[in-house]
């Protein structure tokens, strides 16, 4: 399968050279033959809003707004399916009086520009939690035709991380869903900030931030020690650039999880603006092996920032050292690892652990099966819907169905170069307080 991020750094605010921005990548990149292009979480609004007054002027209708027609513009232009973040006003006219609901959400477009999916964001960082509330349907999963069996997520600090960062490290509600049902695939719009000052972590845009990569496979620990023999694709579709107080850390990558394995398909650095495109059915840049033989380490509850205490790690070297951690996590004596090229058959690989033990240290546990989280009934073979094939040949479409395709491509793209964005866009009411809606549920309710 041949699957794409496209990293880029969105202005806030400044829809119309967002969408250029966008555009200009892939237009440089000309992809051939992608099966999935994912975008980062807002992706042409921006994220970095303080109100639900900043960003009301930017809301989008549900599947029916500029970044909506660019998603089906897109699909139809590359023949793919794309998934892309938007800030979402849902209608309430037929719930009247009900109070505005707005959402952090991802579109889902398939190959023929078809709305599949509408996912809607369920674990809030603060910054989300000014405008928008919470996803009443929690994760997204559901067969998409060409990818398999999908699970959805929105930025790796809510869906990877404890809920609310009150939940215990081991809570592990993301990783848990993907193993209940049982996905092949994993889509995560990501939208993840560094505290490290915005100049000095610019410095070197072209490495990857390997302390935040090592956080993102750390939350996946369930899938890296399940006992599922199939491979789940990671992908992993983050931002770069600065918005105000808030510095993105890129490193957009595509992984593969199986038999105690991450396999690394390709990685961007922290600053590129680029379209990372990989093929899983080739081999994989890097792969590290999960060794539960290492010792358990002693780790403390996990904050919004512990990921950022973590060391860089080298993409060349490794050694040891002692690491003492800032903000009371405790002194502790490590092997400094990495994500490095693969070796031949017959060398030792670098254990997941030890890459992990920058900050964000595994504790050895017993082979999963999800069926353990989910009652005594689990989920059979029968009871999954049949995965649709993943084959296809352009060159075998129909004459009219092309046509079909072509005409529907060059319609969007002439009504969206048309588009004034900035009127299609919510307009701001001219009257009444800006308030972020109360949330229906209790934070405390299931997710």
């Amino acid at each position: 399968m041949r699957i794409a991020c496209l990293q880029f750094a969105p202005q806030l605010g400044d829809v119309d050279q967002n969408l250029n921005r966008a555009d200009a990548v892939l237009s440089k990149a000309n992809p051939k033959d992608i099966d999935l292009l994912v975008l980062p979480e807002l992706a042409f609004s921006g994220y970095n809003f303080k109100s639900l007054k900043d960003i009301s002027p930017y809301l989008e209708p549900t599947a029916a707004g500029i970044t909506s027609l660019w998603a089906r513009t897109t699909a139809l232009k590359y023949d793919c399916v794309v998934t892309v973040g938007y800030p979402e006003k849902v209608d309430i006219s037929s719930k009247w009086p009900a109070s505005p609901e707005y959402y952090s959400s991802v579109i889902t477009v398939n190959k023929e520009g078809e709305t599949i999916a509408n996912y809607r964001k369920s674990f809030l960082y603060y910054t989300d939690e000014t405008w928008a509330l919470e996803g009443p349907d929690g994760f997204y999963d559901g067969v998409i035709e060409g990818l398999g069996n999908v699970a959805m997520g929105i930025s790796y600090i809510n869906s990877g991380s404890p809920y609310k960062f009150e939940a215990p490290w081991s809570a592990w509600e993301f990783a848990y869903h993907i193993l209940h049902r049982q996905a092949n695939m994993v889509i995560i719009s990501m939208a993840w900030v560094t505290r490290e000052d915005a100049r000095s972590y610019s410095r070197s845009p072209k490495e990857p931030d390997m302390g935040t990569l090592a956080y993102w496979v750390a939350r996946l620990e369930p899938l890296i020690r399940g006992e599922d023999d199939g491979e789940v694709i990671v992908v992993l579709a983050n931002r770069s650039g600065t918005e105000g107080d808030a510095t993105y850390t890129g490193t957009s990558a595509v992984l593969g999880i199986q038999r105690g394995e991450v396999k690394l398909y390709g990685v961007l650095g922290r600053g590129e603006r680029e379209l990372l495109v990989v093929d899983t059915s080739k081999r994989p840049q890097a792969k590290l092996v999960s060794d539960p033989a290492i010792p358990a380490r002693v780790r403390e509850p996990a904050s919004a920032h512990t990921r950022d205490l973590a060391p860089e790690l080298s993409s060349e070297t490794s050694a040891n050292s002692n690491t003492t951690e800032s903000s009371g996590l405790r002194e502790y004596k490590s092997t400094h690892s990495s994500l490095t090229s693969l070796m031949e058959p017959g060398e030792k690989q670098p254990s997941i652990d030890e890459v992990l033990v920058a900050g964000i240290p595994l504790s050895p546990v017993e082979p999963i099966s999800p069926h353990m989280f989910f009652g005594s009934k689990p989920m059979v073979p029968e009871d999954r819907q049949p995965l649709k094939s993943t084959a296809t040949n352009p060159s075998d479409s129909p004459p009219a169905l092309k046509s079909s395709k072509e005409s529907s491509y060059k319609t969007l793209e002439s009504a969206s170069n048309g588009i004034n964005h900035n009127e299609s866009s919510t307009p701001a009411p001219d009257t009444g307080a800006f308030e972020r809606p109360s949330s229906p549920k209790s934070r405390n309710a299931s997710r």
